[in-house]
Order: C-alpha cells, then sequence, then structure tokens
C-alpha cells in the first residue's frame, strides 16, 4: 500500500525455490528501470524488504528479476524468475480545478434558465490523481454556497471530468447586482478530500423596462432636420442597448417627407424634414419608442416567455404644422472643374451655369468670391468671363494651379433664396517667366576656398522651368555652375554677368555680384564686407563707370605713355568679372583676373579680362 506509516525497511514477501536443497546458494533481485536501492533481498533466507514509503500516482507497479546461484560453481542454479509488486491505492489527493478562474464575471440578467450567456468559464474541468474507476477517483461538484440565495446556481455534470454550472431561474438586475458563488469538488473516498473555489457574478443590466415618452407634446426646433424633439424615461442602465430608444413613425408619415433619428447623447427622438414639400398643411404623427437590444423580463425568478402579456410599446400622437417657404435656386452642379491655359487674352467665357427653380423665373447672379478680380459675371445668365489674363503663378492661385470662383444664383421670393456654386479653374501653364538666380549675391572666402555655387529658379512648372543651362555669354552651356578664381585676387567687390536658360531654352540674363574676403567661418568675412554687395547691381554700375572715368582722367594727365587693352569689347559687359575698388595708379603694373565655369565632370572654360598700364 502506498505510503504505508510502517517502520522500514519493511518485509513485503520471502522468495523460495525447491532446487536449493543441499545447495549452497544465494538470492539476489534486480529492480527494473529503478538502482536505488528501493527494494532488497536477504541473500541467505530470501526475505525481500521496500526501504521507504511508495506513491502509487508517480510509479503503481514495479517489475522485479529474481535469481538463485550456486555458490560452489558460480551459476544459476534454476531459469531466472520475475514478479510484479502492485502499490495500493489510498486516498492521498484532492480532486482539482485544473482551469485557470478569474475574480469575477459578467452574466446578464433574464439569461434563460440553465445557461449562462458568454460564461465559457463555468465550464470547469475537475480531476482527480488517484487511481481511476475507484472511489478515490469518483469526483461530486457541486455549489455549497452562494450569496444571494435565489435563483438557485447549480452545476451540470457533462463528462466524468467536466462540469458547467447552470442557473435555475433568471436573474433580475433591480433585484441583485452581485453573486459570491463556492464551489467544491469532492471525491468519494474514505475520508473524502475536497477543494473549493469561488467565483463573483456580476448581473449585467439588459432590457427589462419598456421606454416612456415623458411627455404628450413635442418641442420644437429651428431646423429641417430637426424640427422637434420627443424625448423619454427608461429605468435600465444609461448608455446600454436596454437604454437606447429606437424610434419609428407609425402613421402620419405617407409620403416620406419626415424621419426620426436618436440623439445619442440625450436619447431624446429628432424629427426632420427629409423631402420637400408645396403646400401649407397640419400633419398628425404617431411616434414609438422601442430599444434597441430586444425586451426580456424576469418575474419571480422565470423568465417571460409571452411579451403580449406585458403592456404594449409607448407612442405619442403629435400635430405639425408645415409652412411652405421659399426654396433656394437649384444649380445642376454646385461644383464645376474648368480648364484655361494662363495668360489668355480677357474676354474668355469660362463656365455657364444651369439652374432651375420651380417658384421663381426671375433669377439674377452675383459674383461671390474672385479674389484676383479676374472675371465679371453676367447678371441675367450667370455667364463667367475674364476681364483680365489669368496668371497661373499668383498668389491667389492654390499649389494644384487652381483658381476658385463662387457665383450666387439668387431668386425674387420673399424673402429671397440663394444657392451658390463653386467653380474650379485650372489653369494650364505656359513658359512665361525666365530663370532668376536664387540669390544676387555670394561670398567667396579666399582664405578657404577659389569658387561659389550658383543656383537659379523659375517660377513655371514642369516642362517649362528646371534643369537650367548657365553660360557666361556666347561660351559653351552647362548644366551646374559654380564660379571659381583662376588666380588669386585682392579682396573686393567683383560683378559676374550671366546667361541662364530654362529647358525650353528661354534666356534671362542676371549678374551675380562676389565678394572676395577672408571669412572667419563659411559666409561671414573677417571684418567689414569689402565695399558690401548689398548697395545693389545699379549702385555697383555706377561706381564702376566712376572707376572707368576716373581711370581715362588719371592716363590723360601722366606724362608717361600708357595703353589700355581690352578683349571681347563688343560683348556687352558678358563675361565679364571686373575689379573695381582698385585705389589710383601705382607703378606699371599688370592686373589679371579669371572666372572658371565647373560642371560635376569638371569641365572648365575660362574667361579673362586684362588690363595693362605702363
Amino acid at each position: 500500500e502506498e505510503e504505508m506509516d510502517v517502520e522500514y525497511p519493511y518485509k513485503i514477501t520471502t522468495m523460495h525455490n525447491d532446487k536449493t536443497a543441499n545447495v549452497e546458494h544465494h538470492f539476489e533481485i534486480s529492480v527494473e528501470d529503478d538502482d536505488s536501492k528501493l527494494f532488497t533481498i536477504n541473500k541467505t533466507s530470501g526475505e525481500v524488504y521496500v526501504h521507504r514509503r511508495l506513491d502509487r500516482e508517480k510509479t503503481p507497479s514495479y517489475h522485479i528479476t529474481f535469481d538463485v546461484w550456486d555458490i560452489g560453481v558460480a551459476k544459476k542454479i534454476d531459469k531466472e524468475l520475475s514478479f510484479d509488486v502492485d502499490v495500493k491505492d489510498i486516498n492521498d489527493n484532492a480532486p482539482m480545478f485544473t482551469n485557470q478562474f478569474q475574480k469575477s464575471y459578467d452574466v446578464k440578467e433574464n439569461t434563460k434558465v440553465g445557461k449562462f450567456r458568454n460564461l465559457q468559464i463555468l465550464l470547469m474541468d475537475v480531476v482527480d490523481l488517484d487511481q481511476e474507476g475507484t472511489i478515490n477517483s469518483t469526483v461530486d461538484v457541486t455549489v455549497v454556497k452562494q450569496s444571494p440565495a435565489e435563483p438557485k446556481i447549480g452545476v451540470k455534470k457533462i463528462t466524468e471530468k467536466q462540469h458547467q454550472l447552470i442557473s435555475e431561474g433568471c436573474f433580475d438586475y433591480d433585484v441583485a447586482k452581485h453573486y459570491s458563488v463556492v464551489i467544491s469538488a469532492s471525491d468519494r473516498g474514505k475520508p473524502p478530500l475536497s477543494s473549493t473555489v469561488a467565483v463573483e457574478l456580476n448581473v449585467i443590466d439588459t432590457n427589462s423596462h419598456r421606454p416612456k415618452f415623458k411627455k404628450r407634446q413635442a418641442v420644437e426646433m429651428q431646423t429641417h432636420k430637426d424640427i422637434l424633439r420627443v424625448a423619454v424615461e427608461d429605468k435600465d442602465t444609461p448608455n446600454t442597448d436596454g437604454w437606447r430608444a429606437k424610434y419609428s413613425i407609425i402613421s402620419g408619415n405617407e409620403d416620406e417627407v419626415y424621419a426620426i433619428t436618436t440623439d445619442p447623447v440625450t436619447n431624446e427622438g429628432i424629427v426632420g424634414v427629409v423631402k420637400n414639400f408645396d403646400i401649407t398643411t397640419l400633419v398628425k404623427l404617431q411616434i414609438g419608442v422601442e430599444n434597441v437590444e430586444p425586451l426580456t423580463v424576469c418575474k419571480d425568478g422565470k423568465l417571460i416567455e409571452d411579451l403580449s402579456s406585458l403592456p404594449p410599446k409607448d407612442s405619442v400622437s403629435i400635430t405639425v404644422k408645415m409652412v411652405d417657404t421659399n426654396d433656394a435656386p437649384l444649380f445642376e452642379k454646385y461644383t464645376e472643374e474648368v480648364y484655361q491655359t494662363e495668360e489668355s487674352e480677357k474676354g474668355q467665357v469660362l463656365y455657364t451655369p444651369k439652374v432651375k427653380d420651380a417658384e421663381s423665373d426671375n433669377i439674377r447672379y452675383e459674383l461671390v468670391e474672385d479674389p484676383a478680380n479676374w472675371v465679371t459675371v453676367d447678371e441675367k445668365t450667370g455667364v463667367i468671363t475674364t476681364i483680365e489674363k489669368m496668371d497661373r503663378e499668383s498668389p491667389h492661385v492654390d499649389v494644384d494651379s487652381t483658381y476658385r470662383i463662387v457665383i450666387a444664383a439668387i431668386d425674387d421670393g420673399s424673402p429671397p433664396a440663394t444657392s451658390t456654386c463653386t467653380v474650379s479653374v485650372h489653369l494650364r501653364d505656359i513658359n512665361d517667366n525666365t530663370p532668376k538666380l536664387l540669390n544676387n549675391s555670394a561670398i567667396l572666402c579666399s582664405n578657404e576656398a577659389d569658387k561659389v555655387m550658383v543656383r537659379a529658379k523659375d517660377a513655371d512648372l514642369e516642362p517649362f522651368s528646371g534643369p537650367f543651362s548657365f553660360s557666361l555669354a556666347d561660351d559653351k552651356t552647362l548644366k551646374e555652375l559654380s564660379i571659381r578664381l583662376l588666380t588669386k585676387l585682392p579682396n573686393a567687390n567683383y560683378s559676374v554677368p550671366l546667361v541662364i536658360q530654362d529647358k525650353q531654352n528661354q534666356p534671362s540674363t542676371e549678374t551675380l555680384s562676389v565678394v572676395v574676403c577672408n571669412c572667419i567661418k563659411p559666409g561671414v568675412c573677417a571684418g567689414p564686407k569689402p565695399l558690401s554687395t548689398a548697395i545693389g547691381i545699379a549702385a555697383i554700375g555706377l561706381i564702376i563707370a566712376a572707376l572707368l572715368v576716373f581711370l581715362l582722367l588719371l592716363l590723360l594727365l601722366t606724362r608717361k605713355q600708357k595703353t589700355f587693352l581690352m578683349t571681347n569689347l563688343n560683348d556687352e559687359y558678358k563675361q565679364t568679372l571686373m575689379k573695381y575698388n582698385e585705389e589710383g595708379l601705382g607703378t606699371d603694373c599688370k592686373v589679371s583676373c579669371g572666372v572658371t565655369v565647373l560642371t560635376t565632370e569638371r569641365l572648365a572654360i575660362s574667361h579673362l579680362w586684362t588690363v595693362l598700364v605702363k
């Protein structure tokens, strides 16, 4: 027997063999799959002993091999024999709930008897490790305690190991909102062993009360979608489907002029007009109400199946005075897309509206929105015509090249009614903008680098913008540009004329002012910039002209013969890097400066302007 409370080692049997007479011998045993000396044998007497308690749930049986040896000749006297030791079960294991339990579960009220909707919890798996088919492993599962006591909660056996919690009556949220249940699993052993688990059931309110109208009249509102409201009261839990109202128009809406919806916040019924009408009349509407969730009622612990025995759905009758008002003109389209090429001559007809008004033939049109003042609208026909050229690059045109115009159609009713139409004019781009330098000036840090990058922009779209081509007057055209010194220059201000062409080869002439200086950090000259480029291109031109005049005067006044040589004098100041801040004449000198145009392939073109003085 397992778990025997005896003194160990404990004798369990004595082995004999009839061939041992008059033979000096000894006994020997071995236990299959066990080398822990759990069982031993007295080699002389054959008594078999167990040395500690046995646990049937770990090992229910042991297979032992038995041999007898002749000591004189050292061989077995008889063939090998074996026997089994079966461990007898005792009731030493209590039943166990093997599935995990939560602390609390939700159960809807008015659940049908014997069922728990959404309560898969209460499918309980119970096992007992004692020997199967005996009273030690036969388990009974019961509810040993519950509060409140009604409706009674019990346990249904599904299989030998699976059980389910059931109710013998329906729950009523208005009576009890919370239940405590203690479940016991007990075997039939002697003495019996058991285990328990406690669960909490929270009763969830469902629709057990019909909504009722608070008043017999409606509250008047102001808009056609909300002409009046009706309100109800409901004893079910707010903001649940058992409380939320679902309204319907029972009668008086045969022409489907009205609709009723539910305000999700207040739970009121909102009556609105959904179809136009042309006469003034009184309309009697009968409005009914029920809940989103079907009605279920628990009374005296029993679920009422026949709802016809309950009071009918509540309803209310209201009278609506519908007064015909002036309807606004109807545009055939309230938005329209039109297409126009920018810079087209004025006088272009953009759009002619189509408008209907069943109550008036006298309609006038007005221009409501025209932010750039590009169009006019005919007061009688509504035709939209341009009075200015339309520019796609205007700040009044959005990023999608769309210019929006709004016109209004106004009838002669009392009061007049108005409707509007939005016309979106999509402007097609033309090549009406030339490339421009992003910056007309640059700082060349002579102590750090010998070139500055030149970048351009164009307000037109593809294919009328970049990539751009750059050149110095009539030289080779390049795709990217940097200005680079060919020789060391004094710190000064210089101007470089450039020709920039867009993708369609439309050119523009730009002048870049370059400040050559020593820098304390990139882009920042050490000390004041030499004759800062902030004075502008025009001022720089005047300074250059003044310096040239001053130089000519000096040449005329001096006694020494001097020659002034220039190359490419007919280039109209293109391809030029001019030095314009030389202070007077010194000894005979030769001043040379240059510019290099670099591409990413490191192509270079040189342009020299040389001044020789003797």
